[in-house]
Parts: C-alpha cells; structure tokens; sequence
C-alpha cells in the first residue's frame, strides 16, 4: 500500500498536541495506523512537545472518549501489526467498528450510497460517519462549515483534487468544494469527520438535506 495524500502538516501538529476535536482525531488516528510516514513525524512532534510541556501539570478528561484517538508511537512498526487481524478496520477504530468493514451495519442513504455514523462522546462536536459508495457513484458538490477529513478504508474515488486511494487522506477546510466520485470497480469505503454542517451546491440536494441528515 503506497500512500500518497497525508495529513496537513498543521493537523498533525495539532493531533500530537492532543488539541484536535474527537471526530478529527479519530480520522487521523485512523490513518496513523495505516502510514509509517506520519507516524515517524507525529513521534519527532511529541518528543519535541514533551520536552516543551515536562514541567506542566496534567488536566483530567471533561468525560470519557468511545472512539479513543490512540496514536501508533512506534516510528518503525509495520503497517500489518497496525491492522486488526484478519480485518481491516484500523486499531483506533477496531473498539468501536469490529475488526471487518464488511461487518458494519449499513444505513441506505440514497441509491448507491450508505452510511454508519460512530458515536461520540456526549461533549464532543462535529460528526464522525463511515460511508460506501457504490462504483461510479458520485456525491453532489459541497463544501463545509469548517474542517472536513476524509480516509479511504477500501478503494478509492477521484475529484478535482486527484485520486486517493486506501490509506490517502484528504484534509479540506471550507474554502473547498468538491463532488467525489467513486473507483468504477471497486467503489468506496471512508471514514469521515466534519466540523460543520455541509454546504450542497445543487438545489434538490440542498431539499433533501433535511430529510437525509447530512
């Protein structure tokens, strides 16, 4: 597995900071687990943080996290110790998802699109969902109120940004406005974390937003 879409620098800066939000962290987490490129810079980013913070007091947890956005610290750690076994759904997600993708409890969003929303802590903010997308299938235009990151579990889809592929992450804020669409073959299983509500360019997917919940 070649990945080739990371995570901006910022964010990473700001997950080995423990200063994400639950839904984000999740993703990167996600995709920590999957790349021994990010983990060797986000392991360099927490000794530099450590060595910053030594003398600070620690503050406890507002309540308690499902999905524990638990970091891969070892820089040299394969990729394969980081998978469930006989599964594919990353460690950090393995708790709350099961070891197989195949094993998710699909909701149909609408044809050739299904979601799973992960459930998060009661203080946490934004969205965390899973969703498949039939081959060929392309999502409407939009853009988001804030942060949106994306991990590919399985396959891929392409957009005005390039092809990401499983493993790839793509980090958008809300400048950005783009319509997936999904490997012809293989379609597409991804993880996603928002910040804000979703911002549909067309005007039927605009009506339907109520109705869907995205």
């Amino acid at each position: 597995m070649t990945i080739q879409h990371h995570p901006d620098i910022a964010s990473l800066m700001s997950c080995a900071a423990g200063s994400q939000p639950e839904a984000i962290a999740a993703v990167v987490s996600a995709h920590l687990a999957m790349c021994p490129e990010c983990r060797r810079e986000i392991c360099c980013m927490e000794k530099i943080g450590v060595a910053l913070f030594a003398s600070l007091a620690p503050a406890p947890l507002s309540c308690r996290a499902p999905v524990v956005a638990a970091r891969a610290r070892e820089a040299d750690r394969d990729v394969a110790q980081c998978l469930v076994a006989q599964g594919d759904v990353p460690a950090p997600l393995a708790p709350v998802l099961g070891a197989c993708l195949d094993g998710i409890p699909w909701k149909r969003l609408f044809p050739g699109v299904w979601q799973h929303r992960v459930r998060l802590s009661a203080c946490a903010s934004g969205d965390l969902r899973l969703f498949k997308i039939a081959p060929g299938t392309k999502l409407p235009e939009h853009r988001h109120n804030g942060e949106e990151m994306t991990l590919i579990l399985r396959g891929s889809y392409h957009d005005k940004l390039g092809t990401f592929r499983t493993g790839d992450i793509a980090d958008l804020d809300d400048a950005v406005e783009h319509g997936p669409i999904a490997d012809e073959v293989e379609g597409c299983i991804c993880l996603v974390a928002v910040e804000g509500k979703v911002r549909y360019k067309g005007l039927i997917a605009r009506l339907l937003q109520p109705i869907l919940g995205v």
